[in-house]
């Protein structure tokens, strides 16, 4: 299985800390964000990542280096950056139609790793993941669930959607390759159409609406993650969620 994560753009909501470097390489107790998502995934055995770089590329091509997982890692330019994030996904596509099995992961995120576990292990093969436990808001990025089907993935639900429950994307999804490929076609699409300002949910959310009967869902409500764009974010991870997910690790090594 690849995992391709998205790190190409400037973290301007995070202030002088999105400036100086990728939110990706924010540490938090000594590691940066892109070490942890490395060590995760080498412990569930991923073979492959593929980063999408853009702003100040060199210093996540810098971290790899140096963390030696040059063999393992690659990198992948994208530079309209500063675009909508659909731009990485379309500078990823010929990674996205290759015919794997793959894990599509925001960069910007602190997490449990039992996280990543429930994607590896699932038996679902077009996954997402859905807490229950948020702060209702315009900023969350929302799936709605009704009648065991994922039946809306945005940020602004529309007033008279139906729905059993509720709760926050966290930002990574596990595709088999049939969606994966599906998933290039329709960036592509994007791109060809202009649409070059869009997030790439957007993309996900097309091909959900069009086929939810293949799409499913974790529940992972009561693991810690954040998703680090707003300076209160990393406080929040220092004093909230980085303690949590230390108490986890330091549980499973006893």
């Amino acid at each position: 299985m690849k995992a391709i994560i998205l790190a190409a753009g400037v973290g301007r909501r995070l202030g002088k800390d999105g400036q100086i470097q990728p939110k990706c390489l924010l540490k938090f107790n000594g590691k940066s964000l892109l070490e942890r998502h490395l060590n995760y995934l080498r412990h569930y055995q991923i073979d492959e990542v593929v980063i999408a770089v853009g702003y100040q590329a060199e210093k996540i091509q810098d971290e790899i280096k140096a963390l030696g997982a040059e063999n393992w890692v690659s990198t992948v330019y994208n530079p309209d950056y500063t675009k909508g994030s659909v731009i990485s996904l379309w500078a990823l596509r010929q990674h996205l139609a290759a015919g794997d099995d793959l894990l599509l992961m925001d960069a910007d995120v602190l997490y449990d790793r039992h996280i990543i576990e429930r994607l590896v292990k699932t038996n679902i093969s077009n996954c997402f993941l859905l807490d229950r436990d948020f702060v209702p808001g315009d900023e969350p990025v929302k799936l709605c669930v009704k009648d065991g089907y994922l039946v809306e993935f945005r940020k602004q639900l529309p007033l008279n959607l139906a729905y059993d429950l509720k709760g926050e994307s966290v930002g990574f999804f596990r595709f088999g390759n049939a969606i994966a490929r599906r998933l290039a076609s329709r960036t592509e699409q994007y791109v060809t159409d202009g649409l070059h300002d869009q997030p790439y949910e957007e993309v996900i959310r097309d091909l959900l609406l069009e086929t939810p009967e293949v799409f499913g869902y974790e529940d992972i409500t009561g693991l810690p993650w954040i998703e680090i764009d707003f300076p209160e974010d990393i406080q929040r991870a220092e004093n909230e969620t980085l303690p949590q997910i230390e108490i986890a690790e330091n549980r499973i090594q006893k």
